[in-house]
């Protein structure tokens, strides 16, 4: 019988403590493995032993996923729990799968019958759904906008048409030093009367998350840079 791919939930913030958002329960899993897949191996490292591992954390058996592995790789990385063995994944943030390469490893895991238990934690994207205020019935996740100026502005104008059009929330992501640019393109770009909500550092003592219209930004200022963010459109 094959073993069981737990994925594991991580704070948002380094300097939140796992106790704060990741059940009890969740740690006393955590505890029990030895085999972990994570997206970076020393801050994966970091995490776990912020959970009050009970092991010594240098003993762990981490394989990282890296940004240039190859299908193969993370098969061979499953090989143990095909073969009986439980492992964990973890992202660097938030749940695997969602916005992060573990979605990879999820769907080879699949593919090898392996048994695969989501873990309750914090997710950004469905804490700034339910916190904006904006449509939860109906939502589109986008990741990334275009770099590029001119399709970025033509992703938003499309983001927005389907939020008019469908009554559907639009969510999207960007690099955290890049908000500030993202935000002076979507008040530049989208009716007065769009609402936008601003998630920023959820979780976080410092948590910030504000919908209004886009008239009502458009009169204030708001500090971004650096800070994660998610970002919703109606």
């Amino acid at each position: 019988m094959s073993g069981i791919l737990y994925l594991i939930p991580v704070t948002l913030g380094e300097e939140l403590p796992p106790e704060a958002v990741i059940p009890r329960a969740v740690i006393d899993i955590i505890h029990s493995l030895n085999y972990f897949i994570a997206e970076e191996e020393r801050s994966a490292r970091r995490y776990l032993r912020k959970t009050g591992f009970p092991k010594p954390i240098q003993e762990l058996d981490i394989r990282p996923m890296g940004k240039h592995s190859e299908p193969a790789t993370y098969a061979a990385y499953l090989e143990r729990v095909v073969q009986g063995e439980n492992a964990g994944l973890l992202s660097e943030a938030g749940c695997p799968g969602v916005a992060d390469p573990g979605a990879d490893i999820v769907r080879i895991a699949h593919e090898k019958n392996i048994r695969v238990v989501p873990l309750t934690g914090p997710s950004s994207l469905l804490l700034a759904l339910m916190a904006s205020g904006l449509n939860g019935q109906s939502f589109v996740f986008h990741g990334y906008l275009p770099i590029d100026k001119q399709e970025r502005t033509q992703k938003i104008k499309s983001m927005e048409r389907d939020a008019q059009q469908k009554n559907q929330t639009q969510l999207f992501i960007e690099t955290p030093f890049r908000n500030g640019q993202l935000l002076e393109d979507l008040l530049k770009t989208c009716d007065n009367q769009t609402r936008l909500c601003i998630a920023c550092d959820i979780t976080a003592p410092e948590e910030y998350i504000r919908t209004q219209t886009i008239a009502r930004w458009k009169k204030e200022t708001v500090q971004l840079h650096k800070r994660p963010a998610v970002f919703l459109l109606l």
